[in-house]
Parts: C-alpha cells; structure tokens; sequence
C-alpha cells in the first residue's frame, strides 16, 4: 500500500475520531490544509450548489474529478464525495473511481441513497463496492449507508444487515449519517467490524464524547459550506442595513491570496 494510503487508514482511530472537515472549492480545502487538517473530504452538496447543479443526481462527475484535480496538489490527503458513483453501472462506477485513484485520491464516500428518497438495492451497492475494489485496491471505500438520512422504518437492523454487507464485499468503512444518538453509535460500533463515520451535528455530541462510543471518523458534510454561505449573507445583509460589517477571524485579502500558487503548481 502506498504511503499516502496508508497513512489515511491508520487516521481511523475507535475511540479518537479523525475529524475530516469537507471543503467544496481550493480556497476551502488549502485553508483547511492550512490549519493543520492532515485530511480533507469534499462536500457533494457545495461542489454541486458551486457548480449552479443539484446535489444527489449524478449531475456533478465532471466537476467533482475537476476538483479533485486541484485540490490533490495541496498539502493533505484527499477523500472524495461521490454521490452514488454517479452512475449504476457498476463498471462505470469503478471506471470513474479509478481515475480519481488515479490522481492521488485516498479514499472515496460510496452512498447506497436514491435522488428519489430510496435506499439502492443491497445488491447493486455491493456490486459497485466489488468493482471499485478491483479497479483500486487501495482506495479507502467509505461505504455510506443512508437507513437514517432518509428515515426508513427500524433502521437499526437494515443498517447492520447493509454494513455486513458492504464490509464482505471490500468496504473499508461504514458511514451511518443522520444519527447522533450515542447509545445507538455505541451499537454500531460494536456490531460493524470496520472504522464508523458519524456526521457531526450542530448542538449533537462533540469529537470526546462521539469518540466515546468508538466512532473512528467524523465528517462536517456540507455544515462548513452553509456557514460560509450564512456568513457572506450575514455581511451583505449588515452593508445593506448599516450594521457592523466585519466578522471575526476574517481572513485578509493577502491571507486568501497565499492560498493560490502563483506559479500555476
């Protein structure tokens, strides 16, 4: 396994969470990078809202590797968010993976939820998982089940029995969105043989207290993309109104400027 990938796996502690802030442009993930993040993932939901696309219907392939592209020269390892695959055909899905492996990509999410609010076949997501691990072996597959974020009856056992599943066929992480709950976190941890992905929630449990329950990796999603996106409606609200203007930790035009290599490396 190559050093990169395998410094990603060895991020995914029981107990001591990676934190893995996800950005949606350059500037985003090399002010992260900046501020010590050994990690990144990308958001769908940003690159897509970026993009003037929608999130969550395969519309973003090309923008998504385009991304991916850019941000693998900065400083950290790059996980990406690939809705679906965005495709389902499974070699299709290995196809595009393979590129992004390609590039230096670390790790992928790979989510079983439909555009129409439906759980993928068992079937068709194991599938996807199997071709995947073929065409990149190495490639961390965060294996993202959505029994939660769509709201599906009992969905303790069908995110078990899809975990079980995802794992047989080479998943080497499962991402349970949409609960913070720590007793139910602490079941999953125990019954998955695997590093759990929680997706931190405003107001929810800290990385302590999710660490707690032997969560291995906890995601922002699409949280810090929003806050920007308040922010800067927040600032052109108070120039409009009158009122004070300047957040704190604003970062200075010169700050953002380093950011971007003058060079074109």
């Amino acid at each position: 396994m190559s050093e990169r990938r395998a410094a990603f796996h060895a991020l995914h502690h029981a107990g001591r969470p990676l934190l893995l802030p996800n950005a949606w442009d350059h500037a985003s993930a090399a002010a992260l990078a900046a501020r010590g993040h050994p990690a990144i993932g990308t958001t769908s939901l940003g690159v897509a809202a970026t993009a003037g696309l929608p999130d969550g219907v395969a519309a973003t392939a090309g923008e998504t590797l385009a991304l991916a592209r850019r941000l693998i020269r900065l400083p950290m390892l790059l996980s990406v968010d690939v809705e679906g695959g965005f495709s389902d055909d499974p070699a299709e899905v290995a196809e595009y993976v393979a590129e992004l492996a390609g590039l230096g990509v670390v790790g992928i999410n790979l989510e079983d939820g439909r555009a129409d609010g439906t759980l993928a076949d068992t079937e068709l997501a194991v599938a996807k998982i199997v071709a995947v691990k073929a065409a990149a072996p190495e490639l961390f597959i965060n294996a993202r089940t959505d029994t939660w974020w769509l709201g599906v009856d009992d969905p303790l056992p069908q995110t078990l029995a899809r975990a079980r599943a995802y794992r047989v066929a080479g998943a080497d992480g499962i991402f349970v969105p949409g609960t913070v709950d720590l007793a139910t976190l602490r079941v999953l941890t125990e019954r998955i043989d695997a590093p759990v992905n929680a997706l931190y929630q405003p107001g929810g449990p800290g990385l302590a207290e999710l660490g707690g329950v032997g969560v291995a990796r906890v995601s922002t999603g699409s949280l810090l993309f929003r806050a920007a996106l308040g922010a800067a409606l927040a600032a052109a609200d108070a120039v409009r109104d009158g009122g004070p203007t300047t957040p704190t930790g604003l970062p200075s035009y010169a700050e953002v400027q380093a950011l971007v290599p003058m060079d074109g490396d």
